[in-house]
């Protein structure tokens, strides 16, 4: 019998929200269908607008909170039409909802993700799972990245020690050690496809460069790379994570008026392909028996950032989860709807060794869709 769950994710890209239909009724997760649905124009502008400081946040804020949750449930109901299942057939979903703020350091670090999971049980009568960061925030982690404890539930491999790099706005890594070998290890190495996406839409109107082909056109700037990866977010041990409110365009402008000689906004795009394949192939390194990297996320469709990452990676064979079956853009989709089953299930969705936290712990807050 089917036990069918839903896993809800919008990344710092922020390119809209993809919608996985997973079926747990086998010990292997069987991914159905995923999809992404993106945000309306003007609802977008107010989401980037958040990520910034500005006047009347908090209005916007609450706007917003509600509007996300709406195309969340517009898009949880179209997809389960198309695959000709009824609301009342989904056990649970797993909404992470849109992150505004990321700031988890300090006496009252936080982060804050909007999608109010109550508009969104009632707009769909499916029970929701949401606000799965704060739990492990208030146990002292992190409370990102939480994909690792789903990686090492299905990715595994008992004779191989496997990295898998979900390279999203943020890129991070999930290290899987070998039956024996050690505990699971997984954290944010930096930028992922934020940097790159932002300097693209300013500089050629798309938001994002397909198969990195603007980027490929030029050779990247050696110097320009060496002061980016001078950023003392490299140099911090684990656990840690990062986002939006570090890697940012006023930081990259900034790091640019060091070097007002390297104009070529196609050879500032290369350098920022390198950039992030750099800081995530050398965290990678430190990991030395690691055999096989497999990627996810929307850099796995930029194949000049695979390029870049292939040629620091000499010692690993690099795949994307393609290889393991499930499709790289459904991967953090289906994590949250493996965490609205662990959930459901009473089962520990974070790791401890990952986020810094002072114990594993299950995840969530519950809102009923069906009372």
């Amino acid at each position: 019998m089917s036990q069918l769950y839903l896993g809800l994710m919008s990344g710092t890209s922020m390119d809209g929200v993809d919608v996985a239909l997973v079926d747990f009724s086998s010990p292997h997760p069987h991914l159905m269908d995923c999809r992404t649905f993106p945000y309306p124009s003007s609802l977008l502008d107010d989401l980037h607008r958040l990520c910034a400081p500005s006047e009347n946040e908090i209005v916007r804020m609450g706007q917003a909170d509600r509007a996300v949750a709406e195309v969340f449930a517009q898009a949880t109901l179209t997809l389960l039409k198309d695959n000709y299942i009824r609301p009342d057939q989904i056990i649970a979903m797993g909404s992470h909802g849109q992150t505004i703020r990321h700031l988890p350091l300090g006496p009252h670090g936080f982060t804050l993700q909007i999608g109010d999971p109550n508009s969104l049980a009632a707009l769909t009568e499916i029970d929701v799972v949401a606000d799965f960061r704060r739990k492990d925030i208030a146990l002292g982690g992190q409370g990102a990245p939480l994909v690792p404890a789903f990686h090492h539930s299905v990715f595994s491999s008992p004779t191989q020690s496997r990295v898998v790099v979900n390279i999203g706005g943020i890129s991070n890594i999930t290290y899987l050690p070998k039956k024996g070998l050690g505990e699971v290890a997984g954290y944010d190495t930096g930028p992922g496809n934020t940097l790159m996406d932002l300097w693209c839409k300013k500089h050629t109107g798309e938001h994002y460069d397909a198969k990195g082909e603007w980027a490929a056109q030029r050779s990247f700037s050696p110097i320009l790379l060496n002061t980016l990866c001078a950023n003392s977010y490299f140099a911090l041990p684990s656990p840690k994570s990062t986002g939006r409110e570090m890697f940012n365009m006023p930081w990259l402008q900034e790091q640019l008026s060091l070097h007002p000689d390297i104009n070529d906004p196609q050879v500032i795009q290369a350098t920022l392909a390198m950039f992030t394949s750099r800081t995530i192939a050398d965290e990678i390194n430190k990991f030395p028996d690691v055999e096989q990297v497999y990627i996810c996320g929307g850099g796995a469709k930029n194949e000049f950032l695979m390029e870049c990452l292939e040629s620091h990676l000499h010692e690993c064979e690099v795949l994307t989860t393609d290889d393991l079956g499930v499709d790289p853009d459904a991967v953090e989709a289906m994590a949250f709807a493996w965490l609205a089953y662990a959930h459901v299930n009473r089962i520990e969705g974070s790791l401890a060794s990952v986020t810094g936290a002072k114990r594993n712990a299950m995840l969530g807050t519950f809102s009923p869709g069906k009372l």
